[in-house]
């Protein structure tokens, strides 16, 4: 499951870039590469956002790990 994780993880990290350069420069590369919500690109924000949220869960599992290496 680690490798889901990690992908999980990668997926979410270029989806905060995305946000950033939206944010400073209202640039949205999801939009410039695929096209303003065509159906690739409502895709790809579904995907980061379904990551986003998968991702949630690792809070409580990374205290399970704190627990069991105290």
């Amino acid at each position: 499951m680690k490798w889901f994780d990690n992908t999980a993880l990668t997926i979410v990290i270029i989806g905060a870039v995305n946000w950033l350069l939206v944010g400073i420069f209202r640039f949205d590369l999801v939009a410039f590469l695929f096209g303003n919500l065509s159906w690739l690109s409502r895709i790809i924000y579904t995907i980061v956002g379904i990551c986003g949220l998968y991702l949630i869960s690792l809070y409580g599992r990374m205290k399970d790990m704190t627990d069991v290496c105290s």
